[in-house]
């Protein structure tokens, strides 16, 4: 385990690396003892003989295969979590806006779009767009994993951005008010630039969350990489290689969108690092008197 901070947890002390190393070698036996129980048991079946794993060395499988299913699951992620993070942060102001009405309005949208599960919403979201042509037919189970992605996600991030902006101090926002801020101002310049650190964590989890739940899209034929490795699997009779294989795809895509984070919160904590900050209790001269003691 890294001994350095991340953007999903802080660095550990020299107790808890102690103890985080021995957590490691009894975690890393037992792994070891059950990935030697598993490969004695798929060895026995046939499964790790070189003819179930020379499909994956052969470029047309890649290309009819894998890499679009890749593409798809790519596509839809990236589409649901950019909308995602838009609706979220809308819902999340709006739940904190001034007037009551509003709040109540986006509140009720908002429990209603989580409590919504994500597979029966895409499969009511194709057939809607598949009965009345809403879309080019080539993309009706596109459209329907990106919205329902898009919604439940969306949800979620806004309670994600509602807390992260309440969970600073309020005097912040007092301050800020008292030198003659807009709401606005203060939330573009004062609270958000400072929640979105604090909020980042839970972001990553839950793009992770929209990447995996790509995979529920097999449901409406939807050409993701899942399906693909099914299909892979039931055509070369290499079932267990290609969800092997399959894994490891979505491992490394989920290990690349939490690198990008960690890289990103480095380089806001880093601007945060260049900036003067001025005590909350430190008594500033009046306009035009010098410091005590200067000449």
């Amino acid at each position: 385990m890294s001994s350095g901070a991340s953007v999903l947890f802080d660095a550990p002390g020299p107790k808890a690396r102690v103890r985080h190393a021995a957590y490691s070698v009894v975690v890393a036996a037992v792994i070891v003892a059950a990935a030697w129980f598993v490969l004695g048991k798929l060895s026995d079946k046939g499964q790790l003989t070189a003819e179930k794993w020379k499909p994956f060395v052969d470029a047309e499988v890649w290309d009819t295969y894998i890499l679009p299913g890749l593409r798809g699951t790519i596509v839809a992620a990236a589409l649901s979590i950019v909308f995602a993070l838009v609706i979220g942060m809308i819902f999340g102001l709006l739940r904190l806006s001034d007037h009551r009405s509003v709040r109540i309005v986006a509140g009720a949208i908002v429990e209603f779009a989580r409590a919504i599960p994500v597979l029966i919403l895409m499969i009511f979201l194709y057939a809607v767009i598949a009965k009345y042509d809403l879309t080019d037919s080539s993309q009706y189970a596109l459209t329907a994993v990106v919205i329902a992605l898009t919604v439940y996600n969306g949800s979620v991030i806004a309670e994600i951005v509602r807390s992260g902006i309440r969970s600073l101090p309020a005097g912040q926002s007092e301050a800020a008010v008292a030198l003659g801020m807009r709401k606005g101002q203060l939330m573009r310049l004062i609270l958000l630039p400072q929640a979105i650190t604090a909020m980042l964590p839970a972001l990553v989890s839950q793009m992770v969350v929209a990447l995996k739940d790509t995979a529920l899209g097999y449901q409406i034929t939807y050409q993701e990489i899942v399906r693909q490795g099914q299909q892979l699997g039931a055509a070369e009779q290499n079932t267990v290689p290609s969800l092997i294989v399959v894994a490891i795809i979505m491992i490394v895509l989920n290990w690349a969108l939490t690198k990008v984070a960690t890289l990103l919160e480095k380089r806001l904590r880093s601007r945060k690092k260049g900036r003067t900050v001025i005590p909350a209790n430190a008594v500033l001269p009046a306009p035009g008197v010098g410091a005590v003691g200067s000449r």
